[in-house]
């Protein structure tokens, strides 16, 4: 018999049209029944995978490529100080520092206080080298954030802190420091107000904890006249902090300064989440390889509505050889078309729930997201995992159906025909 004819043959059983006219017996509905249902299971398995393994892509994306751009590689602090002159005579970084930029900066934490609302803050004073070891002003989407150091006393705030205090570009309002001084009236924090310059929005935590001013100005504010906190930097390879850690710590010896980059914050994160995702798809691939080994019980009701077909091939000169390649072809079938779909359903759960997400965030006031370095379900969708991810399902498919073909070939003509 014809390969492509077998093939035709392959396709009509396991989409039950085969032979079903003129029938309608129990024996054959129950097939289709529970082949439908092993189907089923396969797909939502595949669709729930695919669309997790996505998520986790797109929180990995998104702590890669936005919070890691926008948050410095690397910090070397002090907590007396780092005189600019220092700092100036570093040398330029390069390949063998590990960096590939430096920026001064001054910081401190504080309160911003605007239109009867007050909020935490984390006061960063910054030069126009920032720049170059983050990228917070390409989010600006009010007013640009190099304007801070052309305005005296201005303000680049975060997106949510601008809407909690109820502030955009040109309003004023008031930042006090926990640092206080004495007067008539007793002890009094520090304060100073400041002019709305720009307003960015990263949609990362900083949109609800950064605020930006100039450097001069920080240093006013702060009392640091010719001093800064210390440095920022930006590494050459993202993971490879040991060299540059080490260069800031023997340039910056005189001030005992504390080096540390990013993995010290979010380097555990950053693990979990690759190993979340190695877990993830070990666990959803275990369930799609019982959603492919349900399409047993379903593939031998096949074989069963078939036995006077096989038979009848069989006496045709079928080969016993060719009854299994057919049968393991039908268990193929099924699985590439479980997998199609299933691919199909978790791509387009991957492009209504984040949607769906934000609506319901809207909707409660509340933001299910509070508790990630984001304020939005990221996907991602990688075409090698579809890959691999449709690999499994169809090789699990394939071993799913030699049990099945296995007894069809078994089965003996002439006892099936004496009994039709």
């Amino acid at each position: 018999m014809p390969v492509k004819l077998l093939i035709d043959m392959a396709f009509r059983y396991a989409l039950g049209r085969y032979g079903s006219a003129g029938r309608s017996s129990g024996n054959a509905t129950g097939a289709s029944f529970v082949g439908t249902l092993a189907l089923a299971g396969l797909v939502v398995s595949i669709a729930v995978l695919v669309f997790v393994i996505s998520v986790v892509n797109g929180f990995e994306r998104e702590m890669r490529e936005r919070l890691l751009n926008v948050l410095p590689h690397i910090n070397a602090t002090s907590t007396q100080g780092i005189p600019l002159a220092d700092i100036a005579n570093l040398p330029a970084p390069d390949v063998h520092s590990g960096l590939a930029a430096l920026a001064p900066v001054t910081q401190s934490s504080g309160l911003l206080a605007a239109n009867g609302q007050v909020r935490p803050v984390q006061i960063t004073g910054v030069d126009e080298s920032y720049g170059n070891v983050s990228a917070v002003a390409e989010f600006g989407v009010d007013g640009a954030f190099t304007d801070i150091q052309r305005t005296a006393f201005g303000i680049a705030l975060g997106g949510r802190l601008a809407d909690q205090l109820e502030v955009g570009v040109g309003d004023d309002l008031v930042v006090l420091l926990p640092d206080q001084r004495i007067s008539i009236a007793g002890a009094l924090p520090r304060q100073k107000r400041f002019t709305v310059v720009s307003v960015f929005r990263s949609q990362s935590q900083l949109d609800s904890s950064g605020a930006f001013i100039a450097l001069a100005d920080a240093q006013r504010l702060l009392r640091m006249p010719g001093r800064a906190h210390g440095v920022q930097g930006r590494l050459t390879e993202l993971f490879d902090s040991y060299g540059a850690s080490q260069f800031l710590s023997d340039q910056l010896a005189a001030s005992a300064p504390r080096v540390r980059s990013w993995m010290t914050e979010f380097g555990t994160l950053y693990q979990a989440i690759s190993v979340q995702k190695a877990t993830l798809f070990l666990l959803f691939s275990l369930l799609i390889a019982v959603a492919a080994f349900n399409l047993v019980s379903g593939l031998i009701m096949i074989v069963e509505q078939r036995r006077s077909d096989i038979a009848i091939l069989r006496s045709m000169g079928l080969s016993r050889v060719r009854v299994l390649g057919l049968f393991c072809l039908v268990g193929t079938v099924l699985g590439m078309v479980g997998t199609l779909v299933g691919i199909t359903v978790g791509l387009l759960l991957g492009l209504s729930v984040p949607p769906l997400v934000n609506t319901v965030t809207a909707s409660l006031q509340y933001d299910l997201m509070s508790q990630y370095f984001i304020d939005y379900l990221p996907v991602q969708v990688l075409f090698e995992d579809l890959l691999l991810i449709a690999g499994l399902s169809v090789g699990a498919a394939l071993l799913a159906s030699l049990y099945p073909a296995w007894r069809a070939m078994g089965l003996m003509p002439s006892r099936v025909l004496a009994n039709e």
